[in-house]
């Protein structure tokens, strides 16, 4: 029913398993590893047509200070932090009291309202490019900072329900029933016993959403329009010229990019598999 342990698998397939598995991570690392080095090469190199050779002569700080001074990359660096965390901690305080009441409650319409938020997830995003737009431009939001967080704080609210509705689900019923005998009324039973027990899986959430929100590019590129509200993803965009292309400056700007999102991966890495895995077994 369940695969089979590596270690269990009969010699040649182990050894042919074990082979692959180097050379299928150097294929998903290639891309990354490429802008990596072209982001230290030299412009002097790519106009030689230098661009999978290794490096003769390095310009890692030419090419990041570059990067920082010839856009407002900080500006957009800003906007991405005034947009992001805002987003993140809305989404995951409305979807854990969502949650909450899915999990916990029974009414007229729980499996309805639970259907909806599932079904929201499998819309493609494309298709409200332009209603979302022409209500942002209806409602003055068009081109502001909270006009996309608000968009951002709507649409990852309903899969961060979705995610803690099934954490809060899996948790025992007589926890809560116990606080109530207690006297507890419902926001001490919220605070004080559903929250603390699914910590790991907030933790996992936060990490999730904030990748979401720090690399978006579709939405803001077609929810701003210049430098005022425009984050980081559209600032690298902006790093491109308008008769050539300085790759080494792109790469750079798309390393600063991807550095806090990766960088939060790795310091809740440990959080991050508590809660992908929080209520896997019993007992």
């Amino acid at each position: 029913m369940f695969p089979m342990p590596v270690e269990k698998w009969k010699p040649l397939p182990r050894r042919a398993y074990k082979l692959s598995l180097p050379v299928a991570l150097l294929i998903w690392l290639l891309p990354m590893i490429a802008v990596l080095v072209t982001s230290v090469r030299s412009s002097e190199e790519l106009s030689e047509g230098n661009y999978w050779g290794w490096p003769k002569h390095f310009a890692l700080v030419d090419n990041y200070r570059e990067a920082l001074t010839t856009s407002p990359m900080l500006h957009y660096f800003w906007n991405s932090v005034q947009i992001t965390l805002p987003a993140v901690a809305g989404a995951i305080a409305l979807a854990a009291m969502a949650g909450f009441a899915l999990a916990i409650y029974r009414f007229p319409g729980n499996s309805t309202l639970f259907a909806t938020f599932v079904a929201g997830n499998f819309v493609p995003i494309q298709v409200l490019m332009i209603p979302v737009r022409d209500l942002s431009l209806k409602l003055g939001l068009y081109n502001s900072v909270g006009g996309l967080i608000l968009f951002h704080l709507s649409f990852q609210t309903g899969f961060c329900a979705l995610f803690l509705r099934n954490f809060i689900k899996q948790l025992p019923f007589e926890l809560v029933e116990a606080a109530r005998i207690e006297g507890a009324n419902e926001w001490s039973v919220f605070f004080r016993i559903v929250l603390p027990l699914i910590r790991p899986a907030l933790a996992a959430l936060a990490i999730l959403v904030f990748t979401f929100v720090w690399n978006d590019y579709f939405w803001a590129l077609c929810l701003t329009q210049g430098d005022d509200a425009a984050p980081i993803t559209v600032g690298v965009a902006a790093l491109k010229g308008q008769w050539t292309t300085a790759w080494n400056l792109v790469s750079a700007g798309s390393i600063l990019a991807a550095l806090p999102s990766v960088a939060m991966f790795f310091a809740m890495q440990k959080h991050f598999v508590a809660g992908l895995t929080f209520g896997a077994t019993k007992g």
